[in-house]
């Protein structure tokens, strides 16, 4: 229950239409103050950015174990990952994976991204017209994922269906949550199987994990829920950051043509894109102690809905905040966490998304809509389910000039 000196918001933030427009219920909760009371959702909603930050860097009072989903149901049932556990332990997970994502461990597969970018790059300026979502924003991190994690070759078909319901399991126990979990039963059934059988692919993540779990430095549970800690997030972020780029640049055409003139500027994009378009919308963190955030005072126990997606779009941080723009320094951006529980996988993602828009800059000069795009709608992850466009290119500018003449 809300304490006095803490506003309330009475609507959903969860409906579908407040997932496919949530930019407008975010700027009145920012209004409102920096923390609001959401009686819909029985929880505290942090949605302007200085408190975000302040909150995701603080593990020792927010707590993240019991506390990132939604639901208490869910959060007990994703005890024992990188995601649903703090201090000391969280701490050992993150090591047993740590080595097969630092910026050195990531350097041999670079080359490997940069030649699949380049080949799908390549393929859709064939197509002429495809589905930026379908045909690219899911086609580049399935070549690469589920081969960086170490999953066997004949286990893959499911794996965009699991991860979308995995996401929807986050939210609040709405019909979206309720209808995804027997999905994400059946994807730890195979992180189960996985582990049982030691079917993974050598040399990866996932070896890696099993090793740890051999040497006794981790649980079984712990084993199966690293198993999945870095496929999930790994495809439907990449994914949902792919398909908003995009559509943004098709929206934004002036913007492709600062990138294309200037290359160097990739990674500040991918930066502004994720600011923009934040894949993951919202998270959970659960009060250890009492405690004041700028004035709003929380009780131990109280949990705590941090809007990324909001506060990534927090006026009192980011001049023109709903301006999509290349050249902002968006370095501080939320979109991949902040603090103790930032992204671990974010290193992979940001190669796949600068490597793919540094080669589709070398061919394409322009992204048109051909279409309305569709959303998906999702819990916690922001995304299109479609966005179809076609491309032209510096030839066909040019062949459509010299037909004008």
């Amino acid at each position: 229950m809300t304490t006095t000196n803490i506003p309330s918001y009475a609507l959903d933030l969860f409906t579908d239409e407040a997932i496919v427009e949530p930019y407008e219920h975010y700027r009145v909760l920012r209004d409102m103050g920096p923390v609001v009371w959401l009686e819909r959702h029985q929880m505290y909603a942090v949605p302007r950015y200085a408190e975000a930050r302040a909150v995701l860097g603080d593990d020792a009072v927010f707590r993240s174990g019991n506390a990132v989903a939604m639901t208490d149901a869910v959060n007990a049932a994703m005890q024992g990952g990188t995601i649903a556990s703090d201090g000391d332990v969280h701490a050992h997970l993150r090591r047993v994976v740590a080595g097969g994502l630092t910026p050195r461990a990531l350097r041999p597969i670079r080359e490997t991204v940069e030649a699949r970018a380049a080949e799908l790059s390549s393929h859709v300026v064939g197509l002429g017209s495809f589905d930026a979502v379908t045909d690219l924003a899911q086609a580049l991190p399935l070549s690469i994922v589920p081969d960086f994690v170490g999953l066997p070759m004949n286990r893959r078909g499911r794996l965009l269906e699991w991860a979308s319901a995995n996401f929807d399991a986050m939210g609040p126990a709405n019909e979206r949550c309720v209808a995804s979990l027997p999905k994400v039963t059946e994807m730890t059934d195979f992180a189960a199987e996985i582990v049982n059988a030691g079917d993974v692919l050598p040399g990866t993540l996932a070896e890696r994990v099993l090793q740890a779990a051999e040497r006794g430095e981790i649980t079984e549970h712990q084993t199966v829920r690293l198993m999945l800690a870095y496929v999930a997030p790994s495809l439907d972020t990449t994914i949902s950051a792919i398909g908003s780029a995009i559509y943004l640049f098709a929206q934004n055409p002036e913007q492709w043509q600062i990138l294309r003139e200037d290359p160097s500027l990739v990674p500040a994009a991918v930066n502004e894109i994720v600011r923009f378009e934040t894949p993951i919308r919202a998270l959970g963190r659960r009060a250890a102690t009492d405690v004041d955030i700028s004035g709003a005072s929380l009780n131990a126990g109280d949990h705590l809905l941090i809007l990324y997606a909001s506060a990534n779009r927090d006026e009192r941080q980011w001049d023109r905040p709903d301006s999509f723009d290349v050249t902002r320094n968006a370095a501080g951006q939320l979109g991949f966490g902040y603090g103790a529980h930032s992204c671990g996988g974010q290193g992979l993602a940001r190669i796949e998304i600068e490597s793919l828009l540094l080669a589709l800059t070398q061919r394409v000069s322009r992204f048109v809509l051909t279409g309305e795009p569709v959303r998906a709608v999702n819990n916690a992850i922001r995304a299109f389910r479609s966005v179809p466009v076609r491309i032209e290119t510096n030839t066909t500018n040019e062949t459509k000039g010299s037909r004008g003449k």
